[in-house]
């Protein structure tokens, strides 16, 4: 029998949903926006950055596609 302290269960479309699956779901959430500010941080960063030196450009621009790829991975 359920105790009166116990917070109710939500029901999803085949059953019961648990709180502590309920907070694994928001912390996966919560991971994943904390993830993409990051990426987008970083790419504001490389996107900012000036130069003319030809070996450092080709660098900015493999790490520009690499964090763009992961962005995507992550949408």
């Amino acid at each position: 029998m359920a105790n009166a302290s116990q917070k109710p269960e939500m029901k999803s479309g085949n059953g019961y949903v648990s709180e502590e699956a309920r907070r694994l779901a928001e912390q996966k959430r919560a991971e994943k926006t904390r993830q993409m500010q990051s990426l987008n941080l970083q790419r504001e960063n490389i996107l900012s950055q000036r130069t003319s030196h030809p070996a450092r450009r080709a660098a900015l621009e493999a790490a520009l596609t690499q964090i763009e790829s992961q962005i995507q991975a992550l949408s």
